[in-house]
């Protein structure tokens, strides 16, 4: 009785077996592999960094400050493009804006010499001296140039 009990059972088996999805005739051709995997939210922010970049570059600041702001909405713990947008906001004159942008790379990335120089040069450009040159002690042991590019514009911009 055993036997036909194992047998029943492995009939069972074999029409669960053919009848699933997976062994039913598809309907039209597979899809060919294309060989690249789908983009990740980094790498679609990394995309939009590049093309900040380029925007930069040409100086398109406003083209340059939304792609920036693609970068970072896909991946808000991006620095560079946290300090890429602030640069591309304070080159439009949005200097509240782009000491908001400086901020938040300098909360991800402490000790960034390039978003602290442009931090201070925007602090100038809104008359708080005292913040630029607040930046300017926690730069100048990160990047001497720099800090003495910052230096120049705090005494220009006294």
């Amino acid at each position: 009785m055993r036997s036909s009990w194992t047998g029943l059972g492995a009939l069972a088996l074999a029409w669960l077996l053919l009848a699933s999805p997976a062994s039913a005739d598809t309907t039209g051709p597979v899809p060919e592999p294309t060989g690249k995997a789908p983009p990740t939210r980094w790498s679609a922010a990394e995309q939009d960094f590049n093309r900040g970049l380029v925007a930069q570059q040409e100086k398109q600041w406003a083209k340059a400050a939304a792609a920036f702001r693609s970068a970072v909405k896909l991946n808000p713990r991006y620095a560079e493009a946290w300090n890429g947008l602030g640069f591309a906001l304070r080159n439009q004159g949005k200097y509240p804006d782009s000491i908001k942008a400086y901020e938040e790379a300098l909360r991800l990335r402490s000790d960034f010499p390039e978003a602290l120089e442009y931090l201070g040069e925007a602090y100038v450009r809104v008359r708080r001296i005292d913040d630029a040159r607040r930046v300017l002690e926690r730069l100048k042991p990160l990047d001497p140039k720099r800090a003495a590019d910052l230096a120049e514009v705090i005494e220009k911009g006294k």
